[in-house]
């Protein structure tokens, strides 16, 4: 466990990209199995303890120290792992009875606690945090209360197994659906030990294609009759996959989310593996990306929900069809298969995405001129000759995205933040004018530099008129200029609408608050 600790500690203090992929390769490579396998698991996302929550962890640490002194501390450092790591009591030199003295493995963890009631998870938890220092206790409470934020993707870690072990990247993401943690094939076929883990007839997830943002200065080398256009709907990529007799629905990162799209998994046809868009749509016409929030991340929608905002995947391109794997045709070919494909049957939940025909860059630029307007976030343009590779290779595809949206609001709200954040406030609550009243728009978390972060936690410190346990009220004065993709309609907000992607463009320490916009301006823009 120590190790671990020393890791994740490691990945949070380092800035770098560079930086992190190194530190997970000497990992790898001086960790032995299962130990990697279970830390690996942990980076990714597929280490998870449903019987222990932070409320347990909060108990335990009030049961050896001052309650009144806890909520201080937490109030001050923010993060409950860190405030408990920090302030959980040394043990005396010899333990006393029921406490242990040695440090526990990764391994020894997770089939502790997989195994473990929830009325159990503290009495394990307290001889653990005795045998481990600072550093382990917060990487432990990290670790079992599912708050690993340390700046590492899946990806990430995947790309450092493939920078250590010499794979590609591509290969690991083929086959990581057909393994399960702590992954001893995957690491003997790593270091060469054995063949690769077999997919056989399993619906594993393929890497996806992507596009590079369209410049102005890039039109000057390209040629508009070497590209086909589609339009850029404003939903969730996906790929569906359907082989062996299974079915999944995986998100643009491989997570499988098809739990909460029953309606689409049930649709999709044996042999196939199709890239699309996931969108909610209502006679043929694609609803605000607001409603498919209202679908995302349930583990089970009822009838109810899957009757109010039904889902669809617009289509864009075929991967695989049967046993043939046609991602080494042009991407015309590809288009022209999934066409035929489509228009041999009746595809319910599934759509085909049009193409946009076009003669001149102008005349393309027009036509998104015009996107906004039917609550699409732009164009693509691939190449016609294009073939499927994962990854965002430059020139084979482009999106070329509808310009962002800006709005200045007042700060209200702020709140801390997490991992490296968590001493700073830096989730902020923004509002608009109604009349002579601030009214609560949205919310933003990033747009804004570490010397900015920093100016604007003092700011918010010095100018808090009431605290609501992690969140404090901020008295009017400060302008955030917020950039947002669109807005739409929102019973959710008591403004009565919902920004998409908002981000701080601009911090106007300059501007007067009373000449922040109003709700009215920001309805106007409603999609």
């Amino acid at each position: 466990m120590n190790h671990f600790a020393a890791l994740i500690d490691g990945l949070l203090l380092t800035p770098s990209r560079n930086g992190k992929l190194r530190l997970m390769r000497e990992y790898f490579a001086t960790t032995a199995d299962p130990e990697r396998g279970w830390a690996l698991a942990a980076l990714t996302g597929e280490l998870s303890f449903a019987e222990a929550k932070s409320s347990q962890v909060r108990d335990l640490a009030i049961s050896r120290v001052d309650p009144e002194l806890f909520g201080w501390s937490h109030d001050f450092v923010g993060d409950l792992a860190e405030t408990v790591a920090l302030i959980w009591p040394e043990p005396s030199a010899s333990p006393s009875p029921g406490r242990r003295s040695d440090v526990p493995t990764l391994t020894e963890i997770v089939a502790t606690l997989g195994t473990a009631s929830r009325a159990a998870v503290g009495a394990h938890l307290a001889p653990w945090l005795d045998a481990l220092d600072a550093t382990g206790r917060w990487a432990l409470l990290k670790l079992v209360t599912g708050s690993l934020r340390i700046g590492v993707s899946a990806r990430l870690a995947k790309l450092a197994l493939a920078e250590w072990s010499g794979a590609e990247v591509t290969q690991i993401e083929e086959v990581w659906h057909a393994i399960r943690p702590p992954y001893p094939a995957l690491f003997a076929w790593l270091e060469g030990r054995a063949a690769a883990p077999p997919t056989g007839e399993l619906p594993t997830f393929s890497p996806l294609m992507l596009a590079q943002p369209l410049e102005e200065a890039d039109f000057a080398d390209l040629d508009p009759d070497d590209y086909l256009a589609e339009w850029k709907w404003d939903g969730i990529r996906v790929q569906l996959v359907a082989r062996g007799g299974e079915r999944r629905l995986y998100s643009r990162s491989g997570d499988d989310i098809g739990a909460a799209f029953p309606d689409i998994v049930e649709a999709l046809p044996d042999g196939m593996t199709l890239d699309g868009e996931l969108l909610v749509m209502r006679n043929g016409e694609v609803a605000p990306f607001n409603d498919l929030q209202q679908r995302l991340n349930r583990k089970s929608p009822n009838a109810t929900m899957l009757r109010d905002f039904p889902a669809s995947v617009r289509l864009y391109d075929i991967l695989r069809e049967g046993p043939k794997d046609l991602r080494d045709l042009p991407f015309i070919d590809r288009r022209q298969r999934l066409a035929a494909w489509y228009g041999g049957a009746p595809r319910p939940r599934l759509d085909l995405s049009p193409l946009v025909p076009f003669d001149s860059w102008e005349e393309l630029g027009a036509l998104r001129g015009a996107a906004r307007e039917r609550g699409i976030e732009g164009v693509m343009l691939k190449r016609a000759d294009s073939l499927y590779v994962a990854g965002r290779p430059k020139g084979p595809w482009f999106k070329w995205k509808r310009g962002a949206l800006t709005i200045d609001t007042v700060l209200i709200y702020a709140q801390r933040g997490h991992g490296k954040r968590s001493s700073f406030y830096s989730d902020y609550t923004f509002g608009a004018w109604s009349g002579d009243r601030l009214v609560p728009v949205g919310k933003a978390y990033s747009g804004f530099t570490d010397e900015e972060l920093r100016r604007l936690d003092k700011w918010v410190r010095d100018h808090t008129v009431n605290r609501y346990g992690p969140v404090r009220e901020v008295t009017p004065g400060l302008v955030l200029e917020i950039a947002f993709d669109s807005v739409h309609r929102s019973k959710r907000h008591k403004s009565g609408v919902a920004m998409r992607f908002p981000r701080v463009h601009r911090i106007r320490w300059d501007k007067p608050f009373s000449e922040a916009d109003t709700l009215e301006s920001l309805e106007r823009m409603v999609t």
